[in-house]
């Protein structure tokens, strides 16, 4: 366990503070109930839902991104303390602390955050991992994949394909994709990936081109709206029939910058969290093949009135809920 040991921080219940109405199941917030754990001496995490940081926005600067977003599992759970206890739904969460960026070296954060996801999913938990930038990506789907037998299928929502191939071998947070399907490719199989949001005034033609030559299928954000149900209803459900383990990931970029300023690049015209997107939203994660889920690129440098972080943690809510 060198790499998680090297690049690990075990929770900090001083995060966990919040607003306190009483100890009645009714009055109860997040911060009353969730347990901060160290993944290296844990034996069982069955029936957990599983936060994991990734503070780390080395892809991003990479890139050329606005950093700041490795910021953004702090604000995330921060958003998150205050959180109601719904009474209906017997909810078991637990902090798991964070996975750190050393010298720049994201190659090893990235090996570490696939091995802690693995750890968590070995042990029966639900990893949900707060970004950071999104070459969170990359480390997620390993430690899914070193975890699960089976396919393994992604849904990215997001306004960019994140298909750049890396320069020089050096990975960003716009290179996860490639990696993964050239890794695929290479073991004599193929990935399995719908991109959700995506924007033509946010990709070039050539990322058109890597997408289609590795057979990745995508809904561009303006065609996914409640007039296209029924095409997309039955795009998801064909997604979820051809593969054995879902996750997703959830790129804060693909919304409209009114929805989520605090983001390393915004999308002016992108997504709207209304009614429909919850509902479609609710298809995948109502799935038992859902295996796993992270949100990416908040930025809390670029938010405000807490407007991304909150729009966040309302996902994460309906997820725990649901």
């Amino acid at each position: 366990m060198s790499d998680i040991t090297k690049n690990y921080h075990p929770a900090d219940t001083a995060i966990w503070t919040g607003r306190t109405d009483g100890t009645e199941s009714a009055h109860l917030r997040w911060h009353q109930i969730i347990q901060c754990i160290d993944l290296r001496n844990v034996e069982s995490l069955a029936g957990k839902y599983v936060f994991l940081g990734f503070p780390v926005d080395e892809g991003v600067k990479r890139n050329k991104g606005r950093i700041g977003a490795s910021e953004g599992s702090l604000s995330l759970r921060k958003t998150l303390v205050n959180l109601p206890v719904q009474r209906e739904y017997a909810i078991d969460l637990a902090d798991a602390g964070d996975i750190v960026c050393l010298d720049n070296d994201l190659e090893s954060a990235q090996t570490a955050l696939a091995e802690a996801v693995a750890i968590i999913i070995q042990r029966g938990g639900f990893p949900i991992v707060l970004g950071g930038g999104h070459e969170v990506t990359y480390g997620h789907y390993s430690g899914v994949k070193a975890a699960k037998k089976g396919k393994i299928g992604v849904i990215n929502f997001d306004a960019h394909f994140d298909l750049r191939r890396p320069e020089g071998g050096v990975p960003t947070s716009g290179t996860g994709f490639y990696q993964i399907a050239s890794e695929e490719k290479a073991a004599g199989s193929h990935m399995d990936y719908l991109a959700i949001g995506i924007q033509r005034i946010s990709n070039t033609e050539a990322l058109f081109d890597t997408a289609y030559n590795f057979g990745a299928d995508y809904i561009e954000a303006k065609d996914f709206h409640y007039m296209n149900n029924s095409f997309i209803e039955y795009k998801l459900q064909n997604f979820l029939d051809r593969i054995d383990h879902l996750y997703v990931t959830v790129d804060l970029d693909v919304f409209a910058a009114a929805y989520a300023p605090g983001v390393s690049a915004t999308a002016f015209n992108g997504l709207v969290p209304d009614p429909y997107f919850k509902l479609a939203m609710n298809q995948l994660m109502a799935s038992p093949k859902l295996a796993s889920i992270d949100f990416a690129e908040l930025n809390p440098r670029y938010d405000i009135d807490s407007r991304t972080a909150k729009l966040a943690a309302d996902l994460i809510y309906s997820l725990v809920n649901k």
